[in-house]
């Protein structure tokens, strides 16, 4: 029997700058950010106390278009994805590596308060709701007395 692999992060924090878009050399956007997740600990004398976790994700095409067009600094954001780790060698030449976020999905938390022109955000789906469900469903052409229990 093989053994199944998981690699799956789902977390929820608050960015800890604003989203830098970028494009591939084919013309994939590519947006950057940046997330700080609080854990809680006891400190020494017994209180406790928020410790935070930074980490880099990447959010590909339209979603990351929209990342960098709707989110900044200090917004919470929940974020669905996968882990990817990455070796390179830095201007020295030292051998550097990370561990980073590959977003499948960000979901824009709070509201944007005091943002532009001081519009709040509202957040929608970028998949058009089908407004046929909404409609009220035709009567059939029985009535209750046609029910058969």
């Amino acid at each position: 029997m093989a053994a199944t692999n998981i690699n799956r992060v789902v977390m929820t924090g608050n960015l800890t700058r604003d989203p830098e878009l970028r494009s591939t050399g084919g013309g994939t956007p590519v947006c950057s950010l940046r997330i700080a997740c609080n854990t809680r600990r006891k400190d020494s004398s017994g209180e406790w106390v928020d410790k935070p976790n930074y980490f880099d994700v990447t959010v590909w095409g339209s979603q990351g278009e929209n990342c960098a067009t709707y989110l900044a600094k200090g917004r919470p954001v929940a974020v669905d994805g996968r882990l990817e780790w990455r070796e390179w060698e830095d201007r020295d030449g030292n051998k550097r590596q990370s561990v980073d976020i590959i977003a499948d999905s960000v979901q824009f938390l709070g509201s944007r308060e005091g943002g532009e022109n001081g519009a709040r955000f509202t957040p929608q789906s970028d998949v058009p709701a089908d407004q046929s469900d909404f409609q009220a469903a035709p009567a059939g052409p029985g009535t209750d007395d046609d029910i058969p229990f």
